[in-house]
C-alpha cells in the first residue's frame, strides 16, 4: 500500500433513520443489491452495521455489515457511494473496519467477492487478503449464478 493519506471517515452504528440513504447507495452500486429486509434483519440480530460519513462534508459515503464468529469477523457487505469511489474512501472504511474487528477480539477478517468485481478484488488484494476458497453459484447473476471468491486476511 502507498503512503498516501487516506480520507478521514467517521463510522457510526446504522439505525433505522439511515436505511433510506443506505438503500439508495446499495441500489446504485449493485445490480443485485441487499434488500431493506437484509439490513433490518442484520440490525435486529446484532451484527455490527455501520455507516460512514465524511467529517469534512457530513455526507454519508457508504456502509458496512460485520458478523463476528468467535475470533473471526466476516465482512458481509461493504458499499461505497459511487460519488466517493476511486478516492480512497473504500480503503479508509476498510481500515476502520479492521480497528472495529480488533476491538471485539478478532484475529482475522473473511469476505466473499464476485470474480467479476475487479475493483473490489484489486482493493482486497492490495490489503493482503488471500483467496482461500470458492463458493460455487453463490451470487445471483444475469443468466444464472456467479461464484464467490472466499478471501481472508490476518488482522491488523
Amino acid at each position: 500500500m502507498s503512503a498516501v493519506a487516506l480520507p478521514p471517515v467517521t463510522l457510526v452504528p446504522m439505525r433505522d433513520e439511515h436505511l433510506a440513504e443506505v438503500m439508495l447507495i446499495e441500489q446504485s452500486v449493485y445490480e443485485f443489491p441487499w434488500t431493506l429486509r437484509n439490513f433490518t434483519d442484520a440490525i435486529e440480530v446484532g451484527y455490527n452495521c455501520l455507516v460512514g460519513y465524511s467529517p469534512s462534508t457530513g455526507a454519508l459515503i457508504g456502509h458496512a455489515v460485520l458478523m463476528q464468529v468467535v475470533d473471526e469477523v466476516h465482512l458481509l457487505n461493504l458499499s461505497i457511494d459511487v460519488r466517493f469511489q476511486k478516492r480512497g474512501f473504500g480503503r479508509s472504511v476498510l481500515h476502520r473496519l479492521y480497528a472495529e474487528a480488533i476491538t471485539v477480539g478478532a484475529v482475522s477478517m473473511t469476505l466473499e467477492v464476485r470474480p467479476s468485481n475487479e475493483a473490489a478484488r484489486h482493493l482486497y488484494a492490495s490489503e493482503r487478503f488471500a483467496e482461500v476458497g470458492r463458493r460455487r453459484d453463490y451470487y445471483p447473476a444475469r443468466g444464472g449464478r456467479e461464484d464467490a471468491l472466499l478471501l481472508t486476511r490476518t488482522l491488523p
